[in-house]
């Protein structure tokens, strides 16, 4: 143990281990909910209808990209190291001047209603169990007010969709500035849907029933583009506003400048594969990086998110700002194939400050509401600690590229 690791550290994985095994050996109930990602995915193919399955767990074309991410990881072995007194162990991290206990989010995740009843409130609660910042999506089924409303005084941050209609992104800023919430994420890589052929062959978008669009039917600059003041009053016709000003295939970084002008808090940009565009992404005011192709469902075919990482790591750090200054405390965080433990080491030996969870959590919502998804972050907490401590280090920031090395093939 170092000075520096904090004595009351949660020790989520010795935690963890003795609840299920207690609960397994001496009272017979073992865990209520899959632990594998493999198992979650196969619970949820069960119980959930063929459209919401097809929904969260598709992707775009062929789904190679999707595929592509979980292969990725095994091209980093971690190098475990030996003797290094990891009695306990320090998760925290800090960013824009806020600590959090690990170094995981919860992904924005639209359309969660699909999943189950309590959506995005159940995801909420189950985060604020942990204090894991939870990202709400533009798309959710519960506006997000009324999610920050639940998450309380636990982080949350807003994910943006840049809709074409610029009064009412602008409208969304305020919103989530006034809710309470941290950064905004602006999604950059979903100006159109991706051709993903499991929704495709169902015939089946969600948002065209109304589902995931009460933040823009609650919106006053979304009314204002309607006819009369409720939305529900004429939904097709509603919907078909939401369907023209969804995303903007038109902008370009210079745009950047109007949308950090519209709001105070920091502007965390998603879908940065390449280093040029990361190094753009900067000089033009961004204050963070989210690596992701979007969980694959975007462009089949695309480069694995974790490929994309250390050159876009390497490129902030030699980056300068919009003010001329170093980048090198930009962080970058990672998305996109995030299953274990160990897949968050990897990431963050790998240059990442932080990963975002997605899949597993919105199957864990699907199977078990918010008793699912504590079961997947609680599981995933556990598995990161004793993965951080078996590998040698008493503190994630001890995590660095010398812990993992290329394997060879």
């Amino acid at each position: 143990m170092t000075d520096d690791t904090p004595q009351d550290a949660p020790q989520y994985g010795p935690n963890r281990q003795k609840e299920v095994y207690r609960s397994g050996m001496l009272e017979g109930e073992p865990p209520e909910y899959p632990v594998s990602y493999e198992a979650l995915l196969e619970r949820a193919r069960g119980e959930l209808s063929d459209e919401a399955f097809a929904y969260v767990a598709g992707g775009a074309g062929s789904e190679s990209t999707v595929e592509a991410n979980s292969r990725a990881f095994d091209d980093w072995r971690i190098v475990p190291r030996m003797m290094r007194d990891v009695s306990t162990r320090d998760l925290s991290i800090e960013l824009f001047g806020e600590e959090y206990p690990a170094p995981v989010m919860l992904a924005p995740v639209g359309v969660q209603g699909i999943l189950h009843g309590d959506a995005e409130l159940a995801v909420a609660r189950a985060a604020s169990e942990f204090d894991v910042p939870m990202i709400c999506s533009s798309v959710a089924s519960y506006t997000f007010e009324e999610i920050a409303d639940e998450l309380g005084e636990s982080p949350g941050w807003f994910q943006l969709y840049w809709s074409s209609d610029r009064n009412v992104a602008a409208s969304f800023l305020e919103r989530a500035e006034d809710a309470g919430y941290e950064a905004v994420v602006v999604t950059l890589d979903t100006p159109k849907m991706g051709w993903r052929e499991r929704d495709i062959e169902l015939g089946y978008l969600p948002f065209l029933q109304g589902q995931g669009l009460k933040n823009y039917f609650e919106d006053p600059a979304f009314c204002d583009r309607l006819e009369g003041d409720d939305p529900w009053a004429d939904p097709e016709a509603s919907i078909e506003s939401w369907n023209d000003c969804f995303g903007d295939a038109s902008l370009t970084w210079d745009d950047l400048e109007w949308l950090t002008e519209q709001t105070d808090l920091p502007i965390v940009v998603k879908g940065i594969l390449h280093p040029d565009d990361a190094r753009t992404a900067i000089d033009h005011g961004v204050d963070g990086l989210v690596v992701s192709n979007h969980g694959g469902r975007q462009v089949d075919g695309a480069i694995p998110a974790l490929e994309a990482l250390p050159g876009v790591v390497e490129a902030v750090e030699d980056a300068t700002d919009a003010d001329g200054e170093d980048a090198e405390d930009v962080p970058v965080l990672f998305d996109s194939g995030i299953r274990r433990g160990s897949d968050v080491f990897r990431a963050v030996a790998l240059g990442a400050d932080a990963v975002l969870l997605g899949r597993p959590y919105a199957l864990g919502l699907g199977i078990g509401g918010e008793d699912g998804v504590r079961a997947v972050l609680g599981n995933l907490l556990a598995d990161i600690d004793l993965t951080v401590g078996l590998s040698g280090c008493a503190s994630i920031d001890e995590v660095d590229r010398s812990k993992v090395r290329r394997a060879d093939r």
